[in-house]
C-alpha cells in the first residue's frame, strides 16, 4: 500500500489531471486523450464565460478552442452525447458499454399511450428530410413520457410531444445528436453516421455486476483517487431495478478491481478512510514519492469538474469547499451564480466569477476572492491575470475587465 502526505496527495491528483507542471495534453487531440482518461466529462447547457465540458479542457488542454470539441463530437464523431455521470461527453468507442440503457429506454416504449406511432412518423420525417430539431418536427401537442436512462421529464406532467420523441429515439439509440446550434439539439439517423459495427455491437458486459465494476472504475479513473463509500462522484450508476448504487454493488466492484490488480491502494494522511487509484497510475505515483518538483500552474476549473466530483474528498485533500450555487436563491449565495475555483500549483487559491460578452468582446471578472491564508505575490498575481486572459480568449473576447 502506498503512503502519500496530502501535499503528495494534491501533486498526484494535478499531475494525472494535467492541471500541474509542464502540459501534458495539447491541441484537439490532446482533449480527445483526457476524455479517453476519464471515461466522460460532464456537459451542461449554461454559458456564463464557457459551458462546463469546454472549461473542463481548456484548464488542462494548451491551445484548446471551442471548435476542438464540437469537431470531436460531430465531424470527426470520435465522441458522442449520452447520459453517464448525468449529462454527459463519451468517447464513441464506449457506446456498446450502454447498450443496456438504449434497450431499457427501447422497452418502455409501450407504457406511454400514443407513443408509438409519433416514433414512426418522426423517423420517417428524417429519413426523408435529415437532421432535424424539434421545433422542425411536425408533430404538435404534449404527451406523457418521461426517459428511462436520465432524469429528464416528470411522469405527471405532459411534456413537449415532438422534443419527447426525438429524447426517446436518441436514448434508444435510433438517432444521435447530429449537431447543436446554441442549446438547440438536431438529431439525425445513427445509422447514417456510426459504423454499422459499432451500433450492432452486443454488450460486452451482460452481467449487471460486470458492468457496474466497470463504471466504477472508470469514475476511479476521471476523479483519480476515490474511496469506497457513498460519493457523488457513483450518480447514475444504478442497479436495472434500483435508482442507486447499492452498498452491496459497491462493495464487490471494489473487492473485484483489487482482486483482478486493476486498483491500489493508497494511504493519506489524516484521511481514515482507504483510496483508491488505477493501477496504471503507479509510475505516477513513484515519481510523486521522488519528490522531483514540478512547475505551478494557475487554472480555473469548472462547476462540474471531474476532481470536484466528491466535495467531501476535495475538502479532506485540498481542504477546499465548493458549492455549485447556481441553483441556491441569490439571497442565499456566498459567493455568486456561476463561480469557478481558482488552483496555483497544488493549492486553490481562490474564485472567479466572470462573464463574457462575446458580442462586444468583453469578458468581465464581477469578483475575485482569494482564499484565506493565501498571500497573493507578484508571481502569483501575474499568473492569475494571465490565466483570466486565456479565459478571456477562449470566449473570443480581446478585452478583459479585472475588479478594482
Amino acid at each position: 500500500m502506498t503512503e502519500l502526505t496530502k501535499e503528495q496527495a494534491r501533486q498526484f491528483l494535478l499531475l494525472r489531471h494535467g492541471l500541474l507542471g509542464e502540459h501534458r495534453f495539447r491541441g484537439k487531440e490532446g482533449a480527445l486523450a483526457y476524455i479517453r482518461q476519464c471515461g466522460c466529462i460532464q456537459f451542461d447547457p449554461v454559458d456564463v464565460c464557457g459551458r462546463n465540458a469546454e472549461l473542463v479542457l481548456q484548464s488542462r488542454v494548451k491551445g484548446f478552442r471551442m471548435s476542438h470539441l464540437s469537431e470531436l463530437l460531430y465531424r470527426d464523431r470520435l465522441l458522442f452525447d449520452y447520459p453517464d455521470k448525468n449529462q454527459a461527453i463519451i468517447p464513441l468507442e464506449d457506446r456498446p458499454y450502454f447498450a443496456r440503457y438504449r434497450q431499457r429506454a427501447a422497452a418502455a416504449v409501450p407504457q406511454f399511450e400514443g407513443l408509438q406511432p409519433l416514433l414512426e412518423k418522426a423517423m420517417a420525417f428524417i429519413e426523408a428530410n435529415g437532421p432535424v430539431s424539434s421545433a422542425e418536427l411536425p408533430i404538435e401537442g404534449e404527451i406523457f413520457w418521461h426517459s428511462s436512462i436520465h432524469w429528464s421529464g416528470n411522469w405527471h406532467k405532459p411534456s413537449n410531444a415532438a422534443r419527447s420523441v426525438l429524447e426517446q429515439l436518441y436514448s434508444d439509440g435510433r438517432l444521435i445528436i447530429h449537431h447543436k446550434e446554441g442549446t438547440r439539439k438536431y438529431y439525425d439517423l445513427a445509422a447514417r453516421h456510426l459504423p454499422e459495427e459499432l451500433r450492432t455491437a452486443p454488450d460486452p458486459l451482460p452481467e449487471e455486476q460486470d458492468h457496474i465494476t466497470w463504471r466504477i472504475l472508470r469514475r476511479i479513473r476521471a476523479v483519480g483517487l476515490l474511496w469506497n463509500r457513498p460519493s457523488d462522484a457513483w450518480l447514475n450508476i444504478e442497479a436495472q431495478q434500483s435508482a442507486k448504487l447499492s452498498k452491496e454493488s459497491r462493495n464487490a466492484a471494489f473487492s473485484s478491481l483489487l482482486r483482478d490488480g486493476k486498483i491500489l491502494e493508497v494511504r493519506v494522511e489524516g484521511i481514515r478512510d482507504v483510496l483508491y487509484c488505477p493501477a496504471e497510475d503507479l509510475p505516477l505515483l513513484e515519481e510523486i514519492l521522488s519528490a522531483r518538483k514540478q512547475k505551478p500552474r494557475c487554472e480555473l476549473l469548472a462547476p462540474l469538474d471531474c476532481l470536484l466530483w466528491d466535495r467531501k474528498l476535495l475538502k479532506a485533500i485540498f481542504d477546499f469547499d465548493y458549492t455549485w450555487e447556481i441553483y441556491t436563491p441569490e439571497a442565499k449565495r456566498k459567493y455568486g451564480y456561476y463561480v469557478l475555483p481558482m488552483i496555483y500549483g497544488d493549492r486553490f487559491i481562490g474564485r472567479v466569477e466572470a462573464a463574457a460578452d462575446r458580442k462586444n468582446g468583453i469578458l468581465t471578472v464581477k469578483h475575485l476572492w482569494t482564499e484565506p491564508n493565501i498571500t497573493v505575490t507578484k508571481t502569483v498575481q501575474k499568473a492569475m491575470e494571465r490565466c483570466l486572459r486565456r479565459l478571456a480568449k477562449l470566449n473570443g473576447c480581446e478585452e478583459l475587465i479585472l475588479p478594482e
